[in-house]
């Protein structure tokens, strides 16, 4: 069974996902704003998100691409807009999937069926089975835990990913292109995205931005991953 996130403002639509979803024995958190759901998407993790286009704060397809940036939740869009253009357009800005309203929940449960198949399938495949020591980090891309000197760590998936592949890579500078193309799949965007995560990592490894540990950033250049005292590198200036 899975975690679901139902982002609808419809009260009806929604009350009846969240009816049949609970009744297939699935977890379900739901919200009826775009600003809600990142803030779900930040602390909980979840299998699925099935979004609606039509939100009172946000358009969906804005909401996509900022659950985008922060998640690689699989999304199934939810909606009444059926044009063809937009559609696709939605899938190749990250959308898993995409369903036209009304659709039957059989239909719904077959489509997240899918959808998630194909996800733990992408994962199995993707992880490692070697724990990537760090000083007194211990990440285990496997079972998708970290550690700090023994005490493990609450990160959402974004943070994991990021931490995971700047461990993988100990002492080496990687340039933020590289990191929004490996570990958010984008071949641009914001560098303040990033900046984001590098601020909420830093906060659980006990540090900042003016005083790292692990995480260091090297303005105009990139961010690495080292142990504590080996960074000797003078005048670099630091971003969040």
């Amino acid at each position: 069974m899975a975690s679901v996130l139902v982002v609808e403002d419809d009260q009806f639509v929604r009350s009846a996902l969240i009816r049949h979803l609970t009744d297939a024995s699935h977890t379900v958190r739901s919200v009826g704003t775009a600003l809600e759901a990142l803030r779900e998407v930040a602390h909980f993790r979840f299998d699925v998100v099935i979004l609606d286009l039509g939100l009172p704060d946000l358009d969906g397809a804005e909401a996509l691409k900022m659950l985008r940036g922060i998640t690689d939740v699989p999304v199934i869009i939810a909606t009444a807009r059926d044009d063809e253009t937009e559609i696709v357009r939605l899938l190749n800005d990250g959308a898993d999937d995409y369903l036209t309203k009304p659709f039957s929940v059989e239909h719904l449960s077959a489509r997240m069926s899918a959808v998630l198949r194909r996800a733990r399938a992408s994962a199995g495949e993707a992880q490692p089975s070697r724990v990537i020591q760090v000083g007194g980090l211990s990440i285990d891309p496997l079972r998708r835990q970290a550690e700090l000197d023994g005490a493990q760590l609450d990160l959402t998936r974004r943070e994991f990913d990021l931490l995971a592949f700047l461990a993988g890579r100990p002492g080496v500078v990687v340039p933020r292109r590289e990191l929004l193309a490996e570990v958010w799949q984008q071949s641009y965007g914001d560098d303040q995205t990033i900046d984001v995560h590098l601020s909420w990592l830093r906060r659980k490894l006990g540090e900042t931005a003016a005083r790292p540990r692990y995480l260091h950033t090297l303005r105009g250049v990139g961010v690495k991953l080292e142990p504590p005292g080996s960074h000797r590198t003078p005048g670099n200036g630091h971003r969040p």
